[in-house]
């Protein structure tokens, strides 16, 4: 597959993954049903697989090694605390303010690993 193909495929399935989460934080504080619904426990992890398909098919495709390129090392450490944080907010937060700054923290942490994507810096905004 094609580099730019790939890239934009990436950047929708993260689209996506920010309009899902962002339904499924609302249906959380609003205590709705919708969040039992069974497309909403599938349709979000066939979109996130897609979306690190694309993530491996850019490194594949552009010769890219992770290990050497810090700010790639920074989006992984903090996929998988969005990853974490999301898991709290939307199932293992036992009560519902845990879930809340579960659910606000994931937000802080996806808008740093797009920043970090953008701008190819650990730290955004700085060198």
């Amino acid at each position: 597959m094609d580099y730019t193909l790939l890239r934009l495929l990436h950047i929708g399935t993260v689209y996506v993954t920010l309009a899902l989460f962002l339904l499924r934080g609302v249906w959380m504080l609003l205590d709705s049903p919708r969040l039992q619904q069974r497309w909403v426990k599938i349709v979000p992890h066939v979109n996130d697989t897609l979306l690190l398909a694309a993530a491996i098919g850019l490194l594949i495709v552009g010769g890219i090694d992770p290990l050497e390129q810090p700010w790639l090392i920074a989006k992984i450490i903090g996929l998988l605390t969005y990853i974490g944080l999301g898991t709290l907010a939307l199932k293992r937060g036992r009560t519902k303010a845990v879930r809340v700054k579960a659910f606000v923290a994931a937000l802080g942490v996806f808008a740093y690993i797009v920043a970090v994507a953008v701008t190819k810096q650990v730290i955004p905004g700085v060198g």
